[in-house]
């Protein structure tokens, strides 16, 4: 899966930590979805559309192998 959590977060002059703080995550959570290495629940992508004010499938990719 793809994401476009960086891009938004850079749209929104936000840091990682500040999405943190504002979802309930630790700053290393983060980086790790950012870096794909972590698929976030379902909740916290939501939170994540909440934050960005987007819908989940413009933050979320899935790629052809998903």
């Amino acid at each position: 899966m793809k994401n476009n959590v960086r891009v938004e977060r850079a749209i929104h002059h936000m840091t990682q930590a500040q999405l943190a703080e504002l979802i309930g995550v630790s700053r290393q959570t983060i980086n790790a979805i950012e870096s794909g290495k972590y698929v976030p629940s379902t909740v916290l992508a939501l939170k994540m559309s909440a934050v960005f004010n987007k819908p989940v499938n413009e933050i979320f990719l899935l790629e052809e192998n998903d």
